[in-house]
């Protein structure tokens, strides 16, 4: 082989594994991911957050809720409220079972049982399988608590599908790509920008220039924030013509979030560049968060599949928020509570961010 090539090849493997941080990167990192996502993700629908209306005499309806519970596919709902269509909006259950006049144990002996079940269908793969696994479960009921098997006739589930009956795979996948692309614009080019001007040493130059440090790390960062804003209206208008997610919300309602969550990916690709010396690191340090972050967002898997011990790495999750926010807006309408609850945890990751990433500059630079 070419000795000039094998010096080559040396010399970038030497040049690459010296530095600590790199090693970290490409083999630490990844053995932590994987870890963390063999656990994580599941393709199983579960946890799912389930109501029922009935009374202490409709027995079969009662010994269907808690059979259903005791699968482990469902768990109860904790609400307030008692309209079924208020639990799900308020976003309190992912499912309610509503019994016929005088109950569904009532209906069996007239023998004529409807069963109305409403969905929510804002995130669609567990809504389609709700109803298969409550179908199965109720006819089991009957023939164990009756000791006779139904015939199709007699027991009739009416399923209800709320805020997408269609069940579009577009409308819980867009926003969700949406997410994606703004993080992308955001905290990635903020990253590799930052650590380009520092491995061209221009950012060092204007440090000694007679202008404060923070005028300095605030225009770095302000004009992504002014891009990042700068693609929601055209990304938004592509989901909403193109891909027909309705916006059922408030406008301004979702463009608050939006900026919450620019300011949020600025201010951590900003950190994130603290620790990067070129834009090799820069770059393989994005995608490292960037797929841990896009994978505890619940964009492909439910949140509630993962196990209680890692589902609140999502509370960590920038992408997280946003992405219920989007769906929760644009889908549901945004109720008030949870719009305003998910941009305060936006704020706050971002003020941590800003507050850290101040911290390592004058660290780095002094």
């Amino acid at each position: 082989m070419n000795k000039t090539l094998i010096g080559f090849i040396k010399k970038e493997l030497v040049q690459t594994l010296r530095d600590r941080r790199m090693r970290v990167l490409l083999f630490v990192m990844p053995v932590i991911q994987l870890t963390l996502f063999g656990v994580a993700l599941s393709n199983e629908v579960k946890n799912i957050r389930l109501a029922a209306v009935f009374d202490s005499k409709d027995t079969v309806l009662r010994n269907v809720y808690e059979r259903s519970i005791a699968g482990k596919w469902f768990i109860p709902a904790r609400s307030s409220e008692q309209d079924p269509f208020t639990m799900i909006e308020a976003g309190d259950a992912d499912a309610v079972l509503v019994p016929p006049p005088g109950g569904f144990t009532r209906a069996l002996g007239r023998g004529d049982a409807k069963l109305q079940l409403l969905v929510n269908a804002t995130n669609v793969v567990q809504a389609q399988s709700i109803e298969a696994y409550l179908q199965n479960i109720v006819q089991q009921t009957v023939r164990d608590d009756l000791e006779y098997t139904p015939l199709p006739p007699p027991i009739r589930i009416s399923t209800r599908v709320l805020f997408n009956p269609s069940l579009d795979t577009s409308v819980f996948m867009v926003p969700g790509v949406m997410c994606m692309l703004m993080l992308m614009s955001t905290m990635v080019l903020t990253n590799v920008a930052i650590v380009r001007e520092k491995e061209m040493g221009t950012f060092e130059m204007l440090i000694s220039a007679p202008v404060s440090r923070s005028e300095v790390i605030y225009g770095k960062t302000i004009p992504y924030v002014i891009l990042g804003m700068s693609n929601v209206p055209l990304i938004l208008g592509v989901a909403v013509f193109a891909f027909h997610v309705p916006m059922r919300g408030s406008l301004i309602a979702l463009f608050i979030a939006s900026f919450a969550f620019v300011c949020t990916a600025v201010a951590l690709g900003t950190l994130i560049s603290t620790y990067c010396k070129n834009q090799q690191q820069a770059a393989l340090a994005g995608f490292l968060f960037n797929f841990p972050m896009i994978m505890f967002s619940g964009m492909m898997f439910p949140l509630e599949n993962m196990p209680a011990v890692l589902r609140w790495l999502s509370f960590f999750d920038p992408l997280a928020h946003f992405m219920g926010l989007l769906r929760n807006i644009m889908i549901k309408g945004g109720q008030a509570e949870y719009v305003v609850t998910h941009i305060v945890y936006l704020t706050i990751i971002a003020v941590i961010c800003v507050v850290a990433s101040f911290r390592r500059f004058h660290t780095t630079l002094e």
